[in-house]
């Protein structure tokens, strides 16, 4: 069974990795048609996506807009059912799309379907989540409290990391998985306006996830569908900025969907900007040594 949908990539100076993704959809989605919309590359990866005109459609845009109107861009200019969001620094592997798709079809409920994604060292990132909420920042995917106390409840919570794959297993409901790669519904997308603008990178995953179980769907995850993620290659070449816009698109989340009073906004936000900080010279000083 083919996957006869779209494939949606926001690209930002994505090097080769953009062609290892490329090479990946053509081997194990050749039927889909993909759409690259690159945010004002510098490092003349948009012509890795222009030397493909069979396969992929470009939009280049004149400035970095960010991830979540990149997609919407992308969104806009497809009309198949299904559309795979997939990051430029993430590899398809064999049958990925299809299991993806095939729950799709077994759950009408569904929006949004997930793979597990591997590390290039084939470990889990840990892509299928529970709702952020204020320990978050304490047990998140990388947090140091989640590393020393990985099987408490609150960071198994944060992370699903316990689901193993088996052949012909189906998948299980989660909270949100990651926009590294999510198969989506396009008309579902479209019925919440498609990711929120005002995230420019992280954490509109979340969001679109959120809203969109908010209108009756389900978000699944399947762990027997594996797909490689390097991991941050766009925010390793503007780091600063990258640090910056975590901060501030967490920000954004928790005060739409966690802060119920004023007080704890404005905890959220302290506590934001001291880590944003922390981030930013630890960064500083590991750049100087």
């Amino acid at each position: 069974m083919g996957f006869f949908g779209s494939v949606v990539i926001v690209s930002f100076n994505s090097g080769e990795h953009l062609a290892e993704c490329l090479k990946s959809v053509a081997a194990y989605a050749p039927e889909a048609r993909v759409v690259v919309i690159d945010n004002a590359s510098g490092d003349g990866s948009d012509r890795v996506a222009e030397a493909r005109p069979d396969q992929v459609t470009l939009h280049r845009n004149e400035v970095n807009l960010g991830f979540a109107r990149g997609v919407n861009q992308g969104l806009a200019r497809i009309s198949s059912d299904l559309v795979l969001v997939l990051n430029p620094d993430c590899r398809l592997l064999p049958g990925a799309v299809e299991l993806l798709a095939a729950e799709l079809t077994k759950h009408p409920e569904c929006a949004i379907v997930g793979p597990q994604i591997l590390n290039e060292d084939g470990s889990v990132q840990g892509s299928a989540r529970g709702d952020p909420t204020l320990l978050t920042g304490l047990f998140g995917r990388s947090t140091l409290f989640t590393r020393l106390f990985p099987d408490s409840r609150l960071a198994r919570r944060n992370v699903r990391m316990g689901a193993t794959p088996v052949a012909g297993a189906d998948g299980l409901e989660v909270d949100w998985v990651s926009g590294a790669c999510m198969l989506a519904r396009s008309e579902a997308l479209k019925g919440v306006d498609g990711f929120d603008e005002r995230y420019f990178l992280y954490w509109e995953d979340a969001d679109v996830c959120r809203r969109l179980r908010h209108r009756g769907h389900s978000i699944r995850y399947v762990p027997s569908a594996h797909v490689v993620h390097t991991g941050g290659r766009s925010s390793r070449s503007a780091q600063a900025l990258a640090t910056r816009a975590f901060h501030r698109s967490a920000y954004t989340y928790y005060a739409t969907h966690v802060a119920g009073t004023r007080l704890a906004l404005a905890l959220a936000w302290l506590l934001l900007m001291l880590r944003c900080r922390w981030k930013l010279l630890g960064s500083y000083f590991a750049g100087r040594s």
